[in-house]
Parts: structure tokens; sequence; C-alpha cells
């Protein structure tokens, strides 16, 4: 069963602290590996982001960006939700992680993790 879905082209904005820890993240991966950033269903407020290092996909369906020499990839089917996002990483007294900025979300949850 396929679906239309609205295409855009992505743009990601990532922050110096984003950018030190997905350099650190990235220095063990293989040549060819990208942070895939998705958006899953779940979550607190129905959706939450989704951050994996992988092998670069190769089938139709995904855009790329580049930063500083680390490989962003978007799948076409969450260019609508992620477009315009900025990737942050905090340090808190419970553990540092990614932040997600999304002015796309309507409500977002105080974890960072979680929108609808």
């Amino acid at each position: 069963m396929s679906e239309d879905i609205e295409v855009i082209p992505v743009t990601i904005d990532v922050t110096d602290d984003a950018m030190t820890a997905m350099a650190g993240a990235m220095g063990g991966a293989e040549d060819g590996d990208v942070l895939v950033v998705s958006v899953l269903g779940g979550g607190c407020s129905g959706f939450m982001y989704d951050l994996q290092i992988q092998t670069r996909p190769d089938d139709d369906g995904w855009q790329f960006i580049s930063c500083d020499g680390i490989t962003i990839a978007v799948h076409d089917k969450d260019s609508k939700q992620l477009s315009g996002i900025t990737l942050d990483f905090v340090n808190s007294l419970m553990g540092g992680g990614f932040k997600v900025i999304n002015p796309n979300a309507q409500k977002a949850c105080s974890c960072g993790k979680s929108f609808r």
C-alpha cells in the first residue's frame, strides 16, 4: 500500500556542541556511514526522534545533508516534520544527549525527544 507524501527539501542546523558530539560518535564509524535522523511513532507526545549511525542508504527516497565532513540522512517520508530542525547536544546532571529543536512541532515534551 503506497501513500502519497509531501516531500520538501530538508535543511538542518547543527550547533557546535552537537557537531563535537557527532564527530566523537562517528569517529569509529566506517567510511560511508551516516547519521540517520528519523521520526517514529510513540513517545509522550505522539512522535519521537530517532538518531542512528548506519551505512549510507542507497535506495531512493533519501536526502543527504553534509555538515563539516559528517553526512546526515533524512528519508523523504520524514522531510516535512524534520526540515528546519536544529540538532543540539546538552549536558545535564542526568547525563548528556542530543536534543532536537523543531519549529514544526505543535507541542514538544520537556525531554526534547518527543513531539506532536
